[in-house]
């Protein structure tokens, strides 16, 4: 049997045959199959009003078959709505909490989630109502959200989807690209190394000038000692007490 001939086949009472035996057993694997046939387009139809272009309807799916299922766990038909009735607001409502809470590609507060919609609501409504569109504090004022709770809020959900390292952006017309990675920052020790050579530099003058020489060699060239004592002709030991004692000295006129 088709979906489509299922569908047209079942009826209202045949629905809440199988809810009422998913409530007796929640492991009845029949009567949620035939629950999920008899709602997969209804289901697909809510999702789809959520996924727009970003690739999640079918998770979106899922997640609304689980709140399908939660609903006929819940429904009380005694109550007078219909399970449809009852069930679209669980369904939307499962979708809903999974954007919010899976979606982000940065971790954000939670009271971040659930303003951001807020905030996109009042934006429309105050653009129609004031004829242009709103500031800060107009949306803080209709909301009775404070100044900053609105700027924080809006300058978060730009996390709400990360760009990989390796995605390639066209830089000039004749279609060059480059990629995050390539033009982020990193640290360059090289900095900090020219800075304190400008400094060793600007106070070398007050020492001798095979002190002098000692120090360029080894933290200018790069030396050991070793090699340092055979360029000078004296012994590696020696090289170390010229050091030390050259640096001594610098470190007071620094002082």
């Amino acid at each position: 049997m088709s979906k489509s001939q299922q569908s047209e086949r079942t009826t209202s009472e045949e629905v809440y045959v199988w809810i009422r035996q998913l409530q007796q057993n929640e492991n009845d694997e029949m009567a949620k199959e035939n629950l999920v046939l008899q709602y997969e387009g209804l289901v697909h139809s809510l999702a789809r009003k959520y996924s727009y272009n970003r690739g999640n309807h079918e998770d979106l799916v899922q997640v609304g078959m689980i709140g399908l299922l939660v609903a006929a766990e819940r429904f009380n038909p005694s109550f007078g709505k219909t399970f449809e009735a009852f069930a679209i607001p669980t369904i939307i409502g499962e979708i809903k909490r999974f954007i919010r809470d899976k979606t982000w590609s940065v971790h954000v507060p939670r009271r971040i989630k659930e303003l951001g919609p807020r905030i996109n609501r009042a934006v429309q409504e105050l653009t129609s109502d004031l004829q242009r569109s709103p500031t800060v504090v107009d949306i803080a004022d209709y909301l009775g959200e404070s100044e900053e709770a609105i700027l924080e809020t809006m300058e978060m959900t730009q996390s709400y989807k990360a760009l990989s390292v390796d995605y390639r952006h066209n830089v000039d017309s004749e279609g060059g690209a480059v990629s995050l990675l390539e033009i982020v920052g990193s640290e360059e020790g090289g900095y900090h190394q020219k800075d304190v050579q400008m400094v060793l530099e600007s106070v070398l003058p007050v020492l001798p000038e095979r002190e002098q020489q000692i120090l360029k060699y080894l933290f200018f060239d790069n030396l050991s000692q070793h090699e340092v004592g055979e360029l000078l002709g004296i012994s590696q030991m020696h090289v170390s007490r010229l050091q030390r004692r050259s640096l001594r000295k610098l470190r007071e006129v620094l002082e």
